[in-house]
């Protein structure tokens, strides 16, 4: 049975495809020496592996947690007799952190950036009957020039940070195309005029076709001529107007057809937008109840055991009461960003950022190129409201953030994408930013009130310096910006665990009726702040150590969901 069998991202089907999960050959490379003794070129490696399961995991059936410098992956692939006469693309949804890609001894490509997808065009390495697939895998978690997210740098997990991640993680896969393809495409919804804006980037010539479909029906269609292929864009007409809402995914059907190549994709008509200090969907207020979701599991760390478990995370938030996350320090993969368009769940995108040194002025290259890979990969998801690139910058090592690193980091997400709102960097420093966010712990209800009980957000951000006095000098000065308590509460739970270095915010409370009480008298004060279009607590589930969760780590709820739901979805001060 293949592990993660379904297709890995539904925005980009095609019919002729091969999921490549199950069981590789695999070997350690303490001393990151397999290139130069030539690894690439054996017969077989001395382990096994499951793909797409981290060798950290317990599903890949290895399960070293400590540091692996370098690992190497190979597997057969014979290619079917019907592929013949086009082309042969083989995808990795991500590999931790450097990739070098061989397919028969021949290097076919490399990528750097753990968290983001890629492919490369194989078919001139391809032979008759069996090739050999080899990969390389060098992942550097102690370099200041890489995001790691919350994977820790010590050997062991501690506070907020978990068991690494190294190499394939998600799922790889190859497919056919006709030599006249679509390579890449962005939608764009115009809901005022009813129509969707299509940008693709074609390989041959020939005339792209759009048909989209709602519920089967057709509703709309449109061809653009692209003789010599390249970039083209159209729009999209449609009969029927369903809108994206909370709740309600309403997603249309998409066909995208170009010459002999056939895509299946699907898209959401929605508009979002700041007003004042509103956030609005569809022109209508609405209050983000969010929360933070880190994207780890028990059993898969990075990589979700199933689909069903991609979709479980979404429904016990939702059954929490909030209607989105904040997907926080991972790049999400594709599937899960389908089941948040399907289900009418709002996210923020954000990128794994912690492990940089924001002073190192090198460190802008290969964050600028990963991250504007990640806003290329996920632009179509209606789901995604917001981008996040950074979180929690500040020093490093020592030495304050390069300020104009961030600034480049929020011109650039604008430059790609003027359709959503940039935080640049989470919580603390802002440089340049559509939105001034805070983070905020403070966990009793009547001192949290005391920050935020201002007519305007401006004396409420100067209380909130004067109480958080680390942030002394270099705090952002506010210019007018919507205001949005991206983190809070943290409240330590500790279910029988039985963990020594069990972690989370503040002094735990004494029974759950202490816990109720003080995650309203928190929630109440933000809900009751007319100027605050948001919050997202902290978190959703445990992760390891971390007990801070509504849920355990396994997903078991720890309180009393309905109470927890009846504090969330009260109507907030700034919808009214």
């Amino acid at each position: 049975m293949i592990p993660r069998s379904e297709h890995p991202n539904p925005q980009r089907m095609r019919a002729a495809w091969e999921n490549l999960n199950g069981e590789w050959e695999f070997e350690l490379d303490s001393g990151v020496s397999g290139i130069s003794r030539r690894l690439f070129e054996k017969e077989h490696l001395d382990g096994k592996i499951t793909v797409p399961f981290c060798p950290e995991s317990k599903l890949s059936g290895i399960g070293n947690t400590d540091f692996l410098n370098c690992v190497w992956y190979r597997r057969d692939l014979v290619i079917p007799d019907a592929w013949r006469g086009g082309r042969v693309l083989l995808h990795f949804g991500a590999v931790d952190h450097i990739a070098h890609v061989y397919l028969n001894g021949v290097e076919v490509g490399t990528h750097t950036g753990g968290y983001v997808s890629f492919s490369f065009d194989i078919t001139p390495f391809l032979q008759d009957g069996v090739n050999s697939l080899a990969v390389c895998a060098i992942d550097e978690d102690r370099n200041p020039m890489y995001g790691h997210g919350k994977q820790s740098r010590r050997y062991e997990s501690y506070g907020c940070y978990y068991t690494r991640v190294t190499g394939i993680w998600q799922t790889v896969w190859m497919e056919y195309v006709p030599n006249a393809y679509v390579a890449s495409f962005r939608l764009t919804p115009d809901i005022h005029n009813s129509t969707l804006q299509i940008s693709a980037d074609l390989i041959g010539g020939g005339e792209l076709r759009a048909e989209a479909f709602y519920e089967g029906r057709p509703v709309g269609a449109t061809a653009i001529k692209a003789p010599r292929g390249g970039k083209v864009s159209g729009q999209l007409a449609l009969d029927e107007l369903h809108l994206w809402e909370l709740g309600e995914g309403r997603l249309y059907d998409l066909k995208l057809t170009y010459g002999e190549d056939e895509v299946t994709s699907y898209f959401g008509m929605r508009e979002t937008r700041m007003d004042g200090y509103r956030f609005l969907l569809n022109g209508k207020s609405v209050f983000q109840r969010l929360v933070l979701d880190q994207g780890f599991y028990p059993d898969g760390v990075y990589t979700a055991p199933s689909d069903e478990a991609l979709q479980n995370d979404i429904q016990i938030s939702m059954d929490a009461g909030f209607n989105g996350a904040r997907l926080h320090q991972k790049v999400f993969e594709p599937r899960f960003l389908y089941h948040c368009d399907r289900m009418g769940y709002m996210v923020w995108g954000e990128y794994g950022n912690w492990g940089i040194d924001y002073a190192l002025p090198d460190a802008i290259a290969p964050l600028l190129y990963e991250w504007q890979e990640i806003l290329e990969r996920d632009y179509n998801h209606p789901s995604i409201i917001g981008w996040c690139p950074l979180n929690e910058t500040s020093m490093s090592g020592g030495k304050r953030q390069n300020d104009e690193l961030l600034r480049l980091v929020y011109r650039q997400t604008k430059a790609l994408d003027l359709s959503r709102p940039c935080i640049d960097t989470s919580g603390w420093y802002h440089v340049e930013t559509d939105i001034f966010d805070l983070h905020d712990y403070i966990q009793d209800p009547e001192k949290f009130a005391e920050v935020y009980n201002y007519d305007n957000p401006a004396d409420a951000i100067k209380h909130f310096h004067a109480t958080h006095k680390t942030f002394g000098k270099l705090a952002y000065t506010y210019r007018g910006e919507p205001v949005f308590v991206s983190e809070y509460g943290g409240i330590k739970w500790d279910v029988n665990s039985g963990l020594s270095n069990a972690w989370g915010y503040g002094n735990a409370p004494q029974t759950v009726e202490e816990f109720h009480e003080r995650y309203k008298g928190l929630t109440d004060v933000l809900l009751d702040t007319p100027y605050l279009f948001g919050f997202c607590y902290t978190q959703l589930y445990d992760v390891e150590q971390e007990t801070n969760g509504l849920y355990t780590y396994d997903r078991v709820p720890k309180f009393d969901m309905e109470r927890i739901k009846a504090v969330n979805i009260r109507r907030a001060k700034i919808e009214e």
